[in-house]
Protein backbone atom coordinates (compact mmCIF):
# COMPACT_ATOMS: atom_id res chain seq x y z
CA UNK A 1 0.00 0.00 0.00
CA UNK A 2 1.31 2.94 -0.91
CA UNK A 3 2.35 5.65 1.71
CA UNK A 4 0.07 8.66 2.08
CA UNK A 5 0.29 12.04 0.70
CA UNK A 6 1.78 14.76 2.97
CA UNK A 7 0.95 18.27 3.07
CA UNK A 8 4.26 20.74 3.84
CA UNK A 9 3.65 22.74 6.32
CA UNK A 10 6.32 25.61 8.03
CA UNK A 11 6.56 25.68 11.83
CA UNK A 12 6.03 28.98 13.74
CA UNK A 13 8.83 28.36 15.97
CA UNK A 14 9.90 30.38 19.12
CA UNK A 15 11.77 29.00 22.04
CA UNK A 16 10.97 29.17 25.58
CA UNK A 17 12.69 27.88 28.86
CA UNK A 18 11.56 26.53 32.43
CA UNK A 19 12.82 25.02 34.98
CA UNK A 20 11.29 23.12 38.16
CA UNK A 21 13.13 23.33 41.85
CA UNK A 22 14.70 19.56 42.72
CA UNK A 23 13.66 17.37 45.48
CA UNK A 24 14.70 14.15 47.13
CA UNK A 25 12.12 11.47 46.06
CA UNK A 26 13.98 8.23 47.19
CA UNK A 27 13.52 5.04 45.21
CA UNK A 28 14.71 1.47 45.45
CA UNK A 29 14.44 -1.27 42.50
CA UNK A 30 14.62 -1.61 39.17
CA UNK A 31 11.79 -0.96 36.80
CA UNK A 32 9.81 -2.69 34.39
CA UNK A 33 7.53 -2.32 31.46
CA UNK A 34 4.42 -0.86 30.99
CA UNK A 35 1.47 0.31 28.93
CA UNK A 36 -0.69 3.26 28.06
CA UNK A 37 -3.71 3.73 25.55
CA UNK A 38 -5.23 6.78 24.91
CA UNK A 39 -5.74 10.44 25.57
CA UNK A 40 -9.43 10.88 26.63
CA UNK A 41 -11.23 8.98 28.72
CA UNK A 42 -9.92 4.98 28.66
CA UNK A 43 -6.75 3.97 29.65
CA UNK A 44 -4.64 1.25 31.07
CA UNK A 45 -1.30 1.47 32.42
CA UNK A 46 0.91 -1.54 33.94
CA UNK A 47 2.62 -0.12 36.97
CA UNK A 48 6.37 -0.46 38.14
CA UNK A 49 6.67 0.05 42.01
CA UNK A 50 9.27 2.65 43.67
CA UNK A 51 9.68 3.24 47.24
CA UNK A 52 7.61 6.96 47.96
CA UNK A 53 10.14 9.28 49.95
CA UNK A 54 8.00 9.43 52.98
CA UNK A 55 9.62 7.84 56.67
CA UNK A 56 7.22 5.47 58.28
CA UNK A 57 6.69 5.88 61.58
CA UNK A 58 7.59 3.55 64.12
CA UNK A 59 5.87 0.39 64.01
CA UNK A 60 4.86 1.07 60.03
CA UNK A 61 5.87 -0.27 56.90
CA UNK A 62 6.70 2.01 54.21
CA UNK A 63 4.84 2.49 50.82
CA UNK A 64 5.83 2.25 47.28
CA UNK A 65 4.11 4.69 44.50
CA UNK A 66 4.36 4.20 41.33
CA UNK A 67 4.18 7.27 38.67
CA UNK A 68 3.35 6.91 34.98
CA UNK A 69 2.52 10.18 32.34
CA UNK A 70 0.67 10.16 29.05
CA UNK A 71 1.79 13.67 28.00
CA UNK A 72 0.03 15.45 24.73
CA UNK A 73 2.19 18.06 23.23
CA UNK A 74 0.66 20.47 20.48
CA UNK A 75 2.56 20.41 17.40
CA UNK A 76 3.98 23.35 16.51
CA UNK A 77 2.91 23.79 12.99
CA UNK A 78 0.79 26.38 10.45
CA UNK A 79 -2.36 24.01 10.04
CA UNK A 80 -3.74 21.05 11.23
CA UNK A 81 -2.79 17.41 11.45
CA UNK A 82 -5.14 15.99 8.69
CA UNK A 83 -6.72 19.53 6.82
CA UNK A 84 -5.41 22.80 5.82
CA UNK A 85 -7.36 25.27 8.04
CA UNK A 86 -4.69 27.40 10.37
CA UNK A 87 -3.57 27.08 13.77
CA UNK A 88 -3.85 30.24 15.79
CA UNK A 89 -4.42 30.83 19.83
CA UNK A 90 -7.34 32.47 21.08
CA UNK A 91 -9.20 32.99 17.12
CA UNK A 92 -12.36 33.66 17.53
CA UNK A 93 -15.07 30.72 18.22
CA UNK A 94 -15.24 28.14 15.05
CA UNK A 95 -13.24 30.55 12.64
CA UNK A 96 -10.75 27.97 11.91
CA UNK A 97 -13.05 24.53 11.17
CA UNK A 98 -12.59 23.33 7.81
CA UNK A 99 -15.28 20.60 6.37
CA UNK A 100 -12.94 17.87 7.34
CA UNK A 101 -12.66 19.06 11.21
CA UNK A 102 -16.48 19.18 11.48
CA UNK A 103 -16.52 15.88 10.16
CA UNK A 104 -18.55 16.67 7.17
CA UNK A 105 -19.61 13.13 4.89
CA UNK A 106 -17.14 13.35 1.81
CA UNK A 107 -14.31 14.95 3.75
CA UNK A 108 -11.00 13.03 3.70
CA UNK A 109 -8.02 13.42 5.36
CA UNK A 110 -4.40 14.50 3.78
CA UNK A 111 -1.76 13.99 6.20
CA UNK A 112 0.69 17.23 7.41
CA UNK A 113 4.09 16.11 6.63
CA UNK A 114 5.02 18.91 9.28
CA UNK A 115 3.67 16.83 11.88
CA UNK A 116 5.14 13.73 10.71
CA UNK A 117 8.61 15.42 10.92
CA UNK A 118 7.84 16.58 14.03
CA UNK A 119 7.22 13.42 15.93
CA UNK A 120 10.52 11.96 14.04
CA UNK A 121 12.62 14.49 15.63
CA UNK A 122 11.03 14.24 18.89
CA UNK A 123 11.43 10.57 18.33
CA UNK A 124 14.84 10.91 17.51
CA UNK A 125 15.78 13.21 20.18
CA UNK A 126 14.29 11.12 22.84
CA UNK A 127 16.88 8.15 21.24
CA UNK A 128 13.75 5.96 19.90
CA UNK A 129 13.01 4.08 17.64
CA UNK A 130 11.83 5.55 14.92
CA UNK A 131 9.49 2.79 13.27
CA UNK A 132 9.45 2.61 9.03
CA UNK A 133 6.11 1.67 9.14
CA UNK A 134 3.16 2.87 11.23
CA UNK A 135 -0.48 3.13 10.94
CA UNK A 136 -3.43 5.23 12.01
CA UNK A 137 -6.05 4.01 14.02
CA UNK A 138 -9.53 5.22 15.17
CA UNK A 139 -10.36 5.45 18.37
CA UNK A 140 -14.29 5.26 19.26
CA UNK A 141 -15.75 7.32 22.17
CA UNK A 142 -18.46 10.25 22.36
CA UNK A 143 -17.75 13.77 23.49
CA UNK A 144 -19.82 16.31 22.53
CA UNK A 145 -16.70 17.94 20.86
CA UNK A 146 -15.24 15.47 19.17
CA UNK A 147 -17.74 15.37 15.99
CA UNK A 148 -16.74 12.46 14.25
CA UNK A 149 -17.58 10.28 17.61
CA UNK A 150 -13.43 8.95 16.88
CA UNK A 151 -10.03 9.77 17.09
CA UNK A 152 -7.29 9.37 14.61
CA UNK A 153 -4.64 7.97 16.35
CA UNK A 154 -1.54 5.46 16.31
CA UNK A 155 -2.40 2.94 19.11
CA UNK A 156 -1.20 -0.18 17.49
CA UNK A 157 2.05 0.86 15.69
CA UNK A 158 3.20 4.18 16.73
CA UNK A 159 5.82 6.09 14.69
CA UNK A 160 8.35 5.83 17.73
CA UNK A 161 8.74 3.45 20.40
CA UNK A 162 11.62 2.59 23.27
CA UNK A 163 13.29 5.84 24.41
CA UNK A 164 14.67 7.30 27.12
CA UNK A 165 14.48 10.92 28.86
CA UNK A 166 17.18 11.72 31.00
CA UNK A 167 16.30 14.47 33.94
CA UNK A 168 18.33 15.91 36.78
CA UNK A 169 16.67 16.28 40.43
CA UNK A 170 18.64 17.49 43.84
CA UNK A 171 18.99 14.95 46.91
CA UNK A 172 20.24 17.43 49.07
CA UNK A 173 19.44 20.99 50.24
CA UNK A 174 22.33 22.43 48.21
CA UNK A 175 21.21 23.22 44.08
CA UNK A 176 25.07 21.55 43.66
CA UNK A 177 23.64 18.18 44.92
CA UNK A 178 22.19 17.19 42.02
CA UNK A 179 21.86 13.20 40.30
CA UNK A 180 20.47 12.03 36.91
CA UNK A 181 17.38 10.00 36.59
CA UNK A 182 16.29 8.31 33.21
CA UNK A 183 12.58 7.09 32.70
CA UNK A 184 11.92 5.24 29.50
CA UNK A 185 9.37 6.66 26.65
CA UNK A 186 6.93 3.69 25.87
CA UNK A 187 6.15 5.32 22.46
CA UNK A 188 5.42 8.17 20.68
CA UNK A 189 2.14 8.73 18.48
CA UNK A 190 0.60 11.03 16.04
CA UNK A 191 -2.93 12.04 17.34
CA UNK A 192 -5.90 14.48 17.10
CA UNK A 193 -6.74 17.07 18.98
CA UNK A 194 -10.62 17.65 20.44
CA UNK A 195 -12.47 20.58 20.08
CA UNK A 196 -13.21 22.83 23.21
CA UNK A 197 -16.40 22.66 25.09
CA UNK A 198 -17.06 26.13 27.14
CA UNK A 199 -20.10 25.42 29.65
CA UNK A 200 -22.23 28.47 30.56
CA UNK A 201 -23.63 28.09 34.02
CA UNK A 202 -25.79 30.95 34.04
CA UNK A 203 -27.71 29.96 31.20
CA UNK A 204 -27.57 25.96 31.81
CA UNK A 205 -25.77 25.15 28.71
CA UNK A 206 -22.51 24.16 26.56
CA UNK A 207 -20.85 25.91 23.78
CA UNK A 208 -18.84 23.87 21.23
CA UNK A 209 -15.42 25.58 19.94
CA UNK A 210 -14.02 23.64 16.84
CA UNK A 211 -11.12 25.61 16.40
CA UNK A 212 -8.85 22.74 18.28
CA UNK A 213 -10.73 20.03 16.57
CA UNK A 214 -8.16 18.01 14.43
CA UNK A 215 -4.78 20.44 15.81
CA UNK A 216 -2.02 17.47 15.85
CA UNK A 217 -0.42 16.04 18.49
CA UNK A 218 2.31 14.42 19.83
CA UNK A 219 1.31 11.96 22.95
CA UNK A 220 4.65 11.13 24.64
CA UNK A 221 4.05 7.67 26.76
CA UNK A 222 6.77 7.75 29.91
CA UNK A 223 6.80 4.41 31.87
CA UNK A 224 5.82 4.47 34.92
CA UNK A 225 9.60 4.85 36.63
CA UNK A 226 8.76 7.56 39.19
CA UNK A 227 7.88 7.30 42.78
CA UNK A 228 6.67 11.75 43.51
CA UNK A 229 5.30 14.06 41.71
CA UNK A 230 8.75 16.34 42.01
CA UNK A 231 10.34 13.83 39.66
CA UNK A 232 7.18 13.47 37.63
CA UNK A 233 7.27 17.71 37.30
CA UNK A 234 11.07 17.58 36.71
CA UNK A 235 10.63 15.11 33.75
CA UNK A 236 7.82 16.56 32.39
CA UNK A 237 10.01 20.25 31.93
CA UNK A 238 12.94 18.77 30.83
CA UNK A 239 10.27 17.06 27.66
CA UNK A 240 9.62 20.73 27.16
CA UNK A 241 12.90 21.92 27.06
CA UNK A 242 13.47 19.48 24.50
CA UNK A 243 10.44 20.28 22.28
CA UNK A 244 10.81 23.69 22.90
CA UNK A 245 14.56 23.17 21.33
CA UNK A 246 13.52 20.86 18.57
CA UNK A 247 10.67 23.55 17.34
CA UNK A 248 8.52 20.76 17.12
CA UNK A 249 6.30 21.83 19.84
CA UNK A 250 5.91 25.60 21.77
CA UNK A 251 4.94 23.65 24.84
CA UNK A 252 3.45 26.66 26.39
CA UNK A 253 1.67 25.09 29.30
CA UNK A 254 -0.56 28.32 30.54
CA UNK A 255 -1.80 28.00 26.33
CA UNK A 256 -2.84 24.16 26.86
CA UNK A 257 0.30 23.05 24.24
CA UNK A 258 1.62 20.68 26.50
CA UNK A 259 -1.38 18.72 28.78
CA UNK A 260 -0.21 15.85 31.05
CA UNK A 261 -2.81 12.88 32.32
CA UNK A 262 -1.18 11.14 35.56
CA UNK A 263 -1.52 7.69 36.58
CA UNK A 264 -0.63 6.75 40.13
CA UNK A 265 -1.19 3.63 42.65
CA UNK A 266 0.53 2.68 46.02
CA UNK A 267 1.10 -0.38 47.65
CA UNK A 268 3.61 -2.19 50.32
CA UNK A 269 7.05 -3.21 49.15
CA UNK A 270 6.99 -7.15 48.12
CA UNK A 271 3.10 -7.15 47.38
CA UNK A 272 1.23 -6.80 44.34
CA UNK A 273 0.85 -3.43 42.26
CA UNK A 274 -1.78 -1.53 44.45
CA UNK A 275 -5.60 0.05 41.98
CA UNK A 276 -4.05 3.16 40.08
CA UNK A 277 -5.77 6.14 39.53
CA UNK A 278 -5.73 8.58 36.68
CA UNK A 279 -5.74 12.78 37.31
CA UNK A 280 -6.17 13.74 33.90
CA UNK A 281 -5.29 17.15 32.01
CA UNK A 282 -2.56 18.85 34.24
CA UNK A 283 -1.45 22.09 32.23
CA UNK A 284 0.84 23.06 35.31
CA UNK A 285 4.85 21.50 36.42
CA UNK A 286 4.04 23.17 39.77
CA UNK A 287 0.37 22.04 39.88
CA UNK A 288 1.15 18.30 37.97
CA UNK A 289 3.68 17.74 41.42
CA UNK A 290 0.90 18.88 44.39
CA UNK A 291 -1.76 16.71 42.39
CA UNK A 292 0.38 13.78 42.21
CA UNK A 293 1.69 14.08 45.83
CA UNK A 294 -1.67 14.84 46.77
CA UNK A 295 -2.61 11.67 45.62
CA UNK A 296 -0.23 9.87 46.69
CA UNK A 297 -1.15 10.29 50.19
CA UNK A 298 -4.67 10.23 49.85
CA UNK A 299 -3.89 6.60 48.48
CA UNK A 300 -1.97 6.01 51.44
CA UNK A 301 -4.28 7.69 54.06
CA UNK A 302 -7.74 5.44 52.59
CA UNK A 303 -5.60 2.43 52.78
CA UNK A 304 -4.21 2.80 55.85
CA UNK A 305 -7.70 3.59 57.53
CA UNK A 306 -9.19 0.18 55.86
CA UNK A 307 -10.49 1.60 52.70
CA UNK A 308 -10.24 0.68 49.10
CA UNK A 309 -8.94 2.57 45.69
CA UNK A 310 -11.36 3.17 43.26
CA UNK A 311 -10.25 2.60 39.55
CA UNK A 312 -11.01 6.06 38.24
CA UNK A 313 -10.80 5.28 34.68
CA UNK A 314 -11.41 1.73 32.93
CA UNK A 315 -8.99 -0.48 31.55
CA UNK A 316 -9.51 -0.72 28.29
CA UNK A 317 -8.87 -3.40 25.49
CA UNK A 318 -7.87 -1.82 22.05
CA UNK A 319 -9.70 -4.54 20.71
CA UNK A 320 -13.12 -3.57 21.47
CA UNK A 321 -12.55 0.43 20.83
CA UNK A 322 -10.03 0.59 18.20
CA UNK A 323 -10.22 0.17 14.42
CA UNK A 324 -8.04 0.64 11.41
CA UNK A 325 -8.37 4.00 9.63
CA UNK A 326 -9.95 3.63 6.32
CA UNK A 327 -8.93 6.63 5.06
CA UNK A 328 -5.22 6.32 5.48
CA UNK A 329 -2.59 4.21 4.34
CA UNK A 330 0.48 2.86 6.96
CA UNK A 331 2.85 5.84 7.34
CA UNK A 332 6.11 4.50 5.71
CA UNK A 333 9.10 6.43 6.16
CA UNK A 334 12.62 5.87 4.65
CA UNK A 335 16.34 6.24 5.03
CA UNK A 336 18.89 6.96 3.16
CA UNK A 337 20.15 3.19 2.20
CA UNK A 338 16.00 2.46 1.76
CA UNK A 339 15.00 5.61 -0.04
CA UNK A 340 13.19 4.98 -3.54
CA UNK A 341 15.23 5.67 -6.47
CA UNK A 342 13.77 8.95 -8.08
CA UNK A 343 11.34 9.82 -5.05
CA UNK A 344 9.74 12.89 -5.07
CA UNK A 345 11.42 14.76 -1.34
CA UNK A 346 7.73 16.67 -0.77
CA UNK A 347 6.27 13.33 -0.44
CA UNK A 348 8.73 10.65 1.56
CA UNK A 349 10.42 11.79 4.65
CA UNK A 350 14.18 10.72 4.98
CA UNK A 351 15.28 10.11 9.16
CA UNK A 352 18.75 10.41 8.28
CA UNK A 353 17.94 13.70 7.07
CA UNK A 354 16.01 14.79 9.94
CA UNK A 355 18.80 13.30 12.02
CA UNK A 356 21.38 15.82 10.63
CA UNK A 357 18.91 18.66 11.27
CA UNK A 358 18.87 17.78 14.94
CA UNK A 359 19.25 21.26 17.09
CA UNK A 360 21.60 21.20 20.24
CA UNK A 361 19.61 19.78 23.08
CA UNK A 362 19.06 20.87 26.38
CA UNK A 363 21.14 18.53 28.16
CA UNK A 364 24.06 19.12 25.60
CA UNK A 365 23.74 22.51 25.93
CA UNK A 366 24.19 22.31 29.59
CA UNK A 367 27.02 20.38 30.01
CA UNK A 368 28.96 22.66 27.15
CA UNK A 369 28.28 26.07 29.34
CA UNK A 370 30.09 24.33 32.79
CA UNK A 371 32.54 23.15 30.40
CA UNK A 372 33.24 26.20 28.66
CA UNK A 373 32.39 28.90 31.11
CA UNK A 374 33.16 26.94 34.25
CA UNK A 375 30.29 27.34 35.56
CA UNK A 376 28.28 25.69 38.07
CA UNK A 377 25.83 23.09 36.67
CA UNK A 378 22.76 24.66 38.49
CA UNK A 379 23.76 28.00 36.88
CA UNK A 380 23.54 26.46 33.66
CA UNK A 381 19.94 25.17 34.31
CA UNK A 382 18.94 28.26 35.70
CA UNK A 383 20.06 29.97 32.36
CA UNK A 384 18.05 27.85 30.16
CA UNK A 385 15.01 27.67 32.46
CA UNK A 386 14.08 31.26 31.97
CA UNK A 387 12.82 32.06 28.34
CA UNK A 388 15.44 33.64 26.18
CA UNK A 389 17.66 34.01 29.02
CA UNK A 390 20.70 31.79 27.31
CA UNK A 391 20.57 33.86 24.19
CA UNK A 392 20.57 37.46 26.71
CA UNK A 393 23.33 35.93 28.44
CA UNK A 394 25.28 34.81 24.93
CA UNK A 395 24.96 38.33 23.57
CA UNK A 396 26.52 39.88 27.06
CA UNK A 397 29.49 37.51 26.48
CA UNK A 398 30.16 37.93 23.01
CA UNK A 399 30.17 42.20 23.97
CA UNK A 400 32.18 42.44 27.11
CA UNK A 401 35.76 41.77 28.15
CA UNK A 402 34.74 40.52 31.69
CA UNK A 403 35.20 37.35 33.01
CA UNK A 404 32.23 34.63 32.61
CA UNK A 405 31.52 34.03 35.90
CA UNK A 406 30.90 38.09 36.88
CA UNK A 407 28.76 37.95 33.66
CA UNK A 408 26.59 34.94 35.09
CA UNK A 409 26.57 36.22 38.74
CA UNK A 410 25.24 39.32 37.09
CA UNK A 411 22.96 37.94 34.39
CA UNK A 412 21.44 35.70 37.17
CA UNK A 413 21.45 37.72 39.89
CA UNK A 414 20.73 41.11 39.37
CA UNK A 415 19.12 41.07 35.70
CA UNK A 416 17.13 37.97 36.81
CA UNK A 417 16.40 39.49 39.89
CA UNK A 418 14.89 42.72 38.49
CA UNK A 419 12.76 40.92 36.21
CA UNK A 420 11.06 38.72 38.50
CA UNK A 421 10.16 41.95 40.67
CA UNK A 422 8.71 43.34 37.65
CA UNK A 423 7.15 40.33 36.68
CA UNK A 424 8.61 40.68 33.04
CA UNK A 425 9.98 38.17 30.73
CA UNK A 426 13.51 38.97 28.68
CA UNK A 427 12.06 40.07 25.77
CA UNK A 428 10.55 43.33 27.97
CA UNK A 429 13.87 43.98 29.73
CA UNK A 430 14.47 47.64 29.39
CA UNK A 431 18.47 46.85 29.64
CA UNK A 432 19.43 45.49 26.27
CA UNK A 433 22.50 42.97 26.49
CA UNK A 434 24.95 45.30 24.96
CA UNK A 435 24.16 48.39 27.66
CA UNK A 436 24.98 45.64 30.54
CA UNK A 437 28.11 44.58 28.59
CA UNK A 438 29.10 48.14 28.23
CA UNK A 439 28.43 48.56 32.27
CA UNK A 440 30.64 45.24 32.70
CA UNK A 441 33.59 46.61 31.15
CA UNK A 442 33.65 49.83 33.33
CA UNK A 443 33.52 47.54 36.35
CA UNK A 444 36.38 45.45 34.61
CA UNK A 445 38.34 48.37 33.99
CA UNK A 446 37.90 49.50 37.54
CA UNK A 447 36.18 52.67 35.98
CA UNK A 448 33.37 52.15 38.84
CA UNK A 449 33.01 50.16 41.95
CA UNK A 450 30.47 47.30 42.04
CA UNK A 451 28.26 49.42 44.48
CA UNK A 452 28.27 52.58 41.44
CA UNK A 453 27.85 49.70 39.22
CA UNK A 454 24.62 48.79 40.60
CA UNK A 455 23.42 52.80 41.16
CA UNK A 456 24.28 52.23 36.99
CA UNK A 457 21.80 49.17 36.33
CA UNK A 458 19.00 50.78 38.43
CA UNK A 459 19.22 54.05 36.39
CA UNK A 460 19.57 51.86 33.23
CA UNK A 461 16.38 49.83 33.95
CA UNK A 462 14.13 53.42 35.10
CA UNK A 463 16.13 55.19 31.89
CA UNK A 464 15.74 53.50 28.93
CA UNK A 465 18.30 54.64 25.92
CA UNK A 466 20.62 56.03 28.16
CA UNK A 467 24.38 54.82 27.85
CA UNK A 468 26.29 53.33 31.14
CA UNK A 469 28.66 55.70 30.36
CA UNK A 470 26.17 58.70 29.94
CA UNK A 471 24.85 57.47 33.77
CA UNK A 472 28.11 57.31 35.07
CA UNK A 473 29.40 60.88 34.04
CA UNK A 474 26.01 62.05 35.12
CA UNK A 475 26.04 61.15 38.58
CA UNK A 476 29.65 61.90 38.84
CA UNK A 477 30.40 57.98 39.73
CA UNK A 478 33.98 56.97 38.54
CA UNK A 479 36.38 55.79 40.85
CA UNK A 480 38.45 58.17 42.49
CA UNK A 481 41.81 57.87 40.37
CA UNK A 482 43.88 60.87 42.57
CA UNK A 483 45.85 59.09 44.43
CA UNK A 484 47.29 61.62 46.48
CA UNK A 485 43.93 62.72 47.40
CA UNK A 486 42.65 59.41 48.27
CA UNK A 487 45.66 59.08 50.80
CA UNK A 488 44.76 62.36 52.19
CA UNK A 489 41.39 61.44 53.02
CA UNK A 490 42.64 58.23 54.65
CA UNK A 491 44.61 60.37 57.03
CA UNK A 492 42.19 62.62 58.38
CA UNK A 493 39.73 59.53 58.78
CA UNK A 494 42.30 57.96 61.07
CA UNK A 495 42.89 61.16 62.91
CA UNK A 496 38.91 61.89 62.89
CA UNK A 497 38.39 58.37 64.61
CA UNK A 498 41.05 57.36 67.32
CA UNK A 499 38.85 54.97 68.67
CA UNK A 500 37.98 52.94 66.00
CA UNK A 501 42.13 52.79 65.49
CA UNK A 502 42.50 51.81 68.62
CA UNK A 503 39.83 48.60 68.45
CA UNK A 504 41.78 47.51 65.49
CA UNK A 505 45.17 47.55 66.94
CA UNK A 506 43.63 45.48 69.78
CA UNK A 507 42.56 42.98 66.81
CA UNK A 508 39.64 43.45 65.92
CA UNK A 509 39.61 42.73 62.23
CA UNK A 510 35.85 43.98 61.56
CA UNK A 511 37.75 47.73 62.68
CA UNK A 512 39.09 47.74 59.00
CA UNK A 513 36.26 47.47 57.33
CA UNK A 514 34.28 50.76 59.61
CA UNK A 515 37.62 52.75 58.37
CA UNK A 516 37.39 51.96 54.52
CA UNK A 517 33.06 52.53 55.48
CA UNK A 518 34.01 56.03 56.07
CA UNK A 519 36.72 56.81 53.40
CA UNK A 520 34.28 55.62 51.29
CA UNK A 521 31.22 57.79 52.55
CA UNK A 522 33.57 60.48 52.25
CA UNK A 523 34.44 59.92 48.81
CA UNK A 524 30.64 59.29 47.98
CA UNK A 525 31.34 56.11 46.98
CA UNK A 526 33.53 56.77 44.13
CA UNK A 527 36.99 55.26 45.93
CA UNK A 528 37.75 51.34 44.90
CA UNK A 529 37.13 49.54 48.39
CA UNK A 530 40.74 47.73 47.96
CA UNK A 531 42.74 50.70 47.67
CA UNK A 532 41.32 51.98 50.38
CA UNK A 533 42.62 49.53 52.35
CA UNK A 534 45.85 49.46 50.66
CA UNK A 535 45.97 53.06 52.01
CA UNK A 536 44.84 52.89 55.20
CA UNK A 537 47.23 49.28 56.03
CA UNK A 538 49.95 51.18 54.66
CA UNK A 539 49.29 54.00 56.53
CA UNK A 540 48.91 52.46 59.46
CA UNK A 541 52.07 50.58 59.68
CA UNK A 542 54.04 53.55 58.82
Amino acid sequence: MAAPMLRWCCPGRRFAFARVGCGSCHRRGPPTGSTSNGKRGQSTVAQQPHITAQKPRKGEREWAAVVGLEIHAQIASNSKLFSGSQVHFAAPPNSLVSFFDASLPGTLPVLNRRCVEAAVMTGLALDCHINRKSLFDRKHYFYADLPAGYQITQQRLPIAVNGSLAYSVSVGRKPSQMVTRTVRVKQIQLEQDSGKSLHDDLRSQTLIDLNRAGIGLLEVVLEPDMSCGEEAATAVRELQLILQALGTSQANMAEGQLRVDANISVHRPGEPLGVRTEVKNLNSARFLARAIDYEIQRQINELENGGEILNETRSFDYKLGFMPEPNLPPLLLYDSGSLPPGADPQQVIDIDRLRERLPELPRVTRERLVRQYGMLPEHSCALLNEVGLLEFFQSVIKETRAEPKKVTSWVLNTFLGFLKQQNLAVSESPVTPSALAELLDLLDRKAISSSAAKQVFEELWRNEGKTPAQIVAEKKLELLQDLEALEQLCRSTLEAHPHVVMDLKRGNPRAINKLIGLVRKATLGRADPTAIKEVLERQLSS
